[in-house]
């Protein structure tokens, strides 16, 4: 044994490297490297650190610029929980109820504070209750919506771009910690982590008429509690225990309200209110409903799930600062966008940010070929500058805004500035053309939306828009080449259709929304693209 174990211990020693001590020295620089100075010059001033620990002063300034940091990503991250929050509190201020409707019959005008919506399409809002159990939606035929949770997450389609394809159809809502019998067929189920889910729907008109819509609205939309041991339980799932039959529940008709000149608030302050409206919205909902990394944050300046919120006055004043820092970042991102790549056109000013990372601001939705959809690889990270852009400009969120399949769903150009780059002036005047052939299977249209409040822009049209339908305001008229302008000014130009002008308001900026629905293929391959915004000379001609 005595040789085998010699052999062994050489064979060790003989594998062991000998390591130079002067090699393995630590350096000089690398001590530099890894230590502090005594003094550090930075943006929120001048930190002292003796031998290597912060003084008061330089702890008291790291702190407020930690808290500060926190409470500014409690605004650029999470602002889409606000917006849904404000738009819920509007919708109570205005009475209207959970599992009620808002209905614009005569289409949304720009009385109310709604985020970009548009004058075009027959909308309806509501909040569905989920708290008590899961709910029942009978969506009507024709529609193009979505549902969204309190963190304006996408939860399900509906209407044409949905499962039901446009016929209508039951959708089963199911809310958190639900655990009981979901049904093996008869309705679409969508999951929510919060205890409400929006319902956000838009109808077309009927040969230009809102009636005939709302009416199809009104007789299709059913909100209701699920019954467990109805429609969708088989008998032979009975007979296997753990559930009882049941009797279908009866759809029950919605309460409707009136929207169209109604006056109501749903958009977030933008000031120290912002952090009292976002507790209210994490108080409402499970603790777990948010990614821990998005709720580090929010917990870290004080708004904590089943605790008061009761800044000090120090924490209150970095709270007003943050959250006038993190608006204007909202503010420069919605107007001002720097990413190339959320440009369609080359040397244009004609944005989305939902073209770089898709609905949910990560990668891009597939790309539809004639082999079919090409899906692109995942990025592995959140586009955030996209996702504060769009959400402190826009409401609702969905696939069927970024879908790049031809006739489904719609497709939104923004701009914010004209062909030279400067940003609209209300008192001046502009012209934009739209090449032959729009590429739009349903309909068009331009809406003007005021720059405060990114709402439709008041001015005594009271629809700011103009468009291929012939309600609200006439129809866009061709030219004689089969191209269509669009005027924009405080008055109507000499010689310039009313069907081909939008009205500004001389003391207020503008921002800009062609809208495509059911878009066609020359707008995706871009053979067809829109005129830049160009400001008009020499009296408006």
């Amino acid at each position: 044994m005595r040789p085998v174990r010699s052999m062994l211990v050489a064979s060790i020693a003989a594998t062991i490297t000998i390591i130079n001590p002067a090699a393995a020295q630590v350096t000089q620089e690398t001590l530099e490297s890894v230590s502090t100075p005594e003094k550090v010059e930075t943006s929120i001033g001048t930190l002292e650190f003796k031998d290597g620990a912060p003084s008061a002063d330089t702890a008291a300034a790291v702190y407020d610029n930690l808290d500060f940091t926190y409470a500014f990503r409690a605004f650029t991250d999470t602002f889409k929980g606000v917006s849904m929050q404000a738009v819920l509190e509007g919708f109570e201020a205005a009475g209207i109820k959970d599992n009620e409707i808002l209905l614009f019959s005569e289409l949304m005008d720009s009385d109310s504070l709604f985020l970009t919506a548009n004058a075009d399409t027959v909308y309806y809002l509501g909040f569905v209750d989920l708290s008590k159990g899961p709910m029942v939606v009978e969506t009507p035929p024709d529609a193009l919506g979505t549902f969204d949770d309190m963190w304006f997450r996408w939860v399900s389609d509906f209407g044409r771009p949905g499962p039901d394809r446009g016929e209508g159809g039951k959708y089963l809502l199911v809310g958190p910690g639900y655990e009981g019998y979901l049904p093996q067929d008869g309705f679409y189920i969508g999951h929510s982590k919060t205890n409400r889910v929006i319902i956000l729907g838009r109808s077309f008109l009927t040969k230009d008429d809102p009636a005939p819509t709302v009416k199809v609205i009104k007789d299709n939309l059913k909100i209701y509690p699920y019954a467990p041991g109805g429609v969708g339980l088989s008998i032979a799932r009975y007979l296997e225990g753990g559930v009882e039959l049941g009797r279908n529940a009866e759809p029950k008709t919605p309460v409707f309200h009136e929207g169209t000149g109604l006056s109501i608030n749903t958009i977030p302050p933008n000031d120290f209110s912002y952090y009292e409206m976002l507790d209210r919205l994490v108080q409402s909902e499970p603790a777990a409903v948010l990614d821990p990394e998005l709720m580090g944050p929010i917990a870290a300046i004080g708004i904590k799930k089943g605790q008061d919120f009761a800044p000090d006055d120090r924490m209150k004043k970095i709270l007003t600062d943050a959250v006038a820092a993190a608006n204007a970042t909202g503010r420069t991102l919605g107007f001002a966008p720097r990413n190339p790549e959320w440009f369609y056109y080359e040397n244009s000013q004609w944005w989305n940010p939902l073209f770089a990372g898709g609905y949910n601001f990560e990668t891009p939705l597939p790309e539809i070929t004639k082999d079919g959809a090409k899906p692109y690889p995942p990025t592995g990270y959140k586009q955030n500058d996209a996702r504060t852009s769009f959400f402190y400009m826009a409401t609702g969120i969905t696939p069927a805004m970024a879908m790049r399949l031809t006739g489904v769903g719609s497709q939104y150009l923004f701009a914010s500035k004209d062909g030279n780059g400067d940003f609209f002036d209300g008192a001046k005047t502009y012209k934009v053309t739209l090449p032959k052939g729009i590429p739009a299977g349903a309909f068009w249209s331009f809406t003007l939306y005021d720059n405060q409040t990114r709402s439709m822009l008041q001015t005594p049209q009271k629809y700011p828009r103009a468009g291929s339908q012939n309600y609200p305001s006439p129809a866009a008229k061709a030219a004689e080449d089969g191209s269509t302008t669009v005027w924009f000014s405080p008055e109507q130009p000499d010689g310039v259709e009313r069907a081909n002008w939008i009205q500004t308001d001389p003391q207020k900026g503008w921002v800009v929304i062609l809208r495509l629905y059911s878009p066609l293929a020359s707008f995706f391959d871009k053979s067809w693209r829109p005129s830049e915004i160009e400001l008009v000379t020499d009296n408006g001609r």
